[in-house]
């Protein structure tokens, strides 16, 4: 018992009292800013891996950018990012982030489905699938629920069978091999489901966007409810992310 108490009170509290105010600390990068400062937007658009980085007007797709930070450390007065870990939206055009616009995302209450709001503010069970990620949304995903974040507070928590969730959650870019059971598992979750997007790849296809070895066929056919952006997502961003879409009323 002594022991455990001198563990108490070395450590403090190992949760995060309110996920919602928590400032991130350490090297993070969030939401970025690109400031009015004249560069070679040439280069700088050379510089990014998957093609987040366009010009004319110059902006920042969240849901391709890798947040590789290459950009920042390149043209350090241009682009920077700050630790603002709000940045899911129910909409890809949110996503974008313009120059000289410094407005903080948030999701559009007017696209959120009535029955979202209905059937889930108080409970949420999702089903996630792995679409041949590389575990690494995977395991922040997992995060979401330990000791820190403890999502399962807000009544969100992850399901072992698509019989007893509400929605799907997807990581990894959807590869050709998992393409049905990908269908499958959501043709199993019983109406009314949502969809949330999880990482550059299962938004965009990150890196490997234009591989032969993917099938992204099933996200032209269904519409998305969360886009969750990051490589790897971060679980406040995640965790933020659902509460605003499952709490958000019209």
């Amino acid at each position: 018992m002594i022991n455990n108490l001198k563990i108490l009170f070395h450590q403090g509290k190992q949760y995060i009292p309110d996920v919602t105010t928590i400032e991130i600390p350490g090297v993070f990068r969030g939401l970025p800013i690109i400031s009015n400062e004249k560069v070679d937007v040439n280069a700088l658009e050379e510089l990014c891996p998957t093609k987040a980085i366009t010009i004319n007007p110059l902006q920042i797709d969240l849901g391709k950018c890798t947040f590789c930070g290459e950009c920042s450390m390149a043209f350090p007065k241009k682009i920077t990012f700050t630790k603002d870990y709000k940045i899911a939206s129910n909409s890809r055009e949110a996503l974008i982030v313009k120059q000289g616009v410094e407005s903080p995302i948030k999701l559009n209450p007017e696209s959120i489905r009535k029955e979202i709001s209905d059937y889930f503010s108080g409970s949420l069970k999702l089903r996630q699938v792995c679409a041949g990620g590389d575990g690494s949304c995977e395991l922040e995903l997992g995060a979401c629920g330990n000791v820190n974040f403890d999502m399962g507070r807000y009544g969100i928590e992850f399901v072992a069978s698509p019989r007893h969730a509400d929605g799907i959650v997807i990581t990894g870019p959807i590869t050709k091999g998992m393409a049905e059971p990908l269908q499958i598992c959501y043709d199993a979750i019983p109406e009314p489901k949502i969809i949330i997007l999880a990482g550059t790849d299962a938004i965009s296809g990150g890196i490997f966007a234009d591989s032969p070895a993917l099938n992204r066929h099933f996200l032209e056919t269904h519409t998305i409810d969360l886009y969750v952006p990051g490589n790897p997502i971060h679980p406040l961003t995640f965790i933020n992310g659902v509460l605003e879409l499952i709490r958000n009323r019209k």
